[in-house]
Parts: C-alpha cells; sequence; structure tokens
C-alpha cells in the first residue's frame, strides 16, 4: 500500500522569513490563506541559476505548491502573484507585521480573514497611505482572529481622536500575548517615528 505525502497546489501566500539551510537550501516562513503558516525547505533556492531564488520575497503575492505530512514541508513550486513596491517606513512596517505573525500565529491553523487583512494592510502601505492606520487595522484583526481581541466593532482608525488610546489598547493586548518578548521591529518603527 503506497501513502502518499499531502500535496498542496497554487496556494495564495505570503513569505514571511527566510533562513538559510545548508549550502543551497532554504527554510521559509510562508502564510497561506487556506493553510495559515507553514513551514517549507526551498531546495536549492540559493543557488545562482534557481528558479526560485528570484521568486521568493518578503511582502510579495505568490502562488506555492508544496507536498510532505510533516511539520516541515517541502517547497515544489513558487510564482509571482503580483507586485508590491515597499520602501522606508513602509517596509518597516510589514516587517513588523510579519513579527507579529511568526510570533503569535500557531502553524497551520488557516485564518483567512486575517490573511485578507494583511494583504490589505500591504496594498495601503504600498499606495503610500498612512502606516499608522493599516497598523492599527491589521493588528485589531490579528488579536481578534486569534481570540485575544475584544468583540466590539471595528474602530475608526483614521479618525486621530481614537488614534492615542486604540494605540495604546492594542499595544497592551500584543504584550500580555508576547508574554514578555519584545519585537524588534517595534523598536525601529518608535525610533523612527521619534525621528520622523
Amino acid at each position: 500500500m503506497s501513502r502518499r505525502s499531502p500535496r498542496v497546489q497554487d496556494s495564495p501566500a505570503y513569505m514571511l522569513h527566510a533562513t538559510a539551510w545548508r549550502e543551497t537550501s532554504l527554510v521559509i516562513q510562508a502564510f497561506s490563506r487556506e493553510f495559515g503558516c507553514v513551514a517549507m525547505v526551498a531546495k536549492g533556492a540559493k543557488r545562482p541559476y534557481s528558479a526560485l531564488r528570484p521568486v521568493l520575497s518578503a511582502f510579495q503575492p505568490l502562488s506555492l505548491s508544496w507536498t510532505g505530512a510533516g511539520e516541515v514541508k517541502t517547497l515544489t513550486r513558487a510564482e509571482i502573484a503580483g507586485v508590491l513596491p515597499l520602501a522606508g517606513g513602509a517596509l518597516m512596517s510589514a516587517w513588523y507585521m510579519n513579527e507579529l505573525l511568526l510570533r503569535l500565529m500557531p502553524r497551520e491553523d488557516a485564518h483567512p480573514v486575517l490573511f485578507d487583512a494583511y494583504q490589505t494592510a500591504l496594498a495601503q502601505l504600498a499606495a503610500g497611505s498612512r502606516a499608522a492606520a493599516a497598523l492599527r487595522r491589521f493588528e485589531w484583526t490579528l488579536l481578534r482572529e486569534t481570540g485575544y481581541g475584544v468583540d466590539a466593532e471595528m474602530p475608526d482608525f483614521e479618525d486621530p481622536t481614537v488614534e492615542p488610546a486604540l494605540r495604546r489598547d492594542l499595544r497592551e493586548r500584543l504584550a500580555q500575548n508576547l508574554a514578555g518578548r519584545e519585537l524588534a521591529t517595534r523598536r525601529v518603527l518608535l525610533d523612527l517615528q521619534r525621528l520622523g
């Protein structure tokens, strides 16, 4: 009897983080709409002529295919599904969102609403929208979708009178859930806000 590994084909996803593994490969952490956070080995992705090398970029919409039943899957194909030009503060805000997902999301727990919120926040950042509003909206959805938020309606993040109190509340909730593990990107964002 043949035991075949589960295969996933063309899942909408974003690469959150990549780490070198062995001489020519990467271990990537991806956030998929249908499968949540998934760890995958991208074999040969560091080779100069690898088809994966130019495709695996953070913050860019991807279509990923993989196989495997274990905790770490094997990436079989990756294709670009769009381009989001991020630079400067927008890029730092995107790194912050990735760090939140990596720290707070359990593996392979699908959250399509959160995936859509992440995608929307990236599009807003790429379009030059106010980063604070995009980040608060994403943080609100992250806390709500993972069961750490509030049951109230989503506030108007564009209202400047609501922003300071809302920011404090979201920061306190995130700090509680991170259990004292400070986010590196949050420190940098705060420093950038003080300078700007």
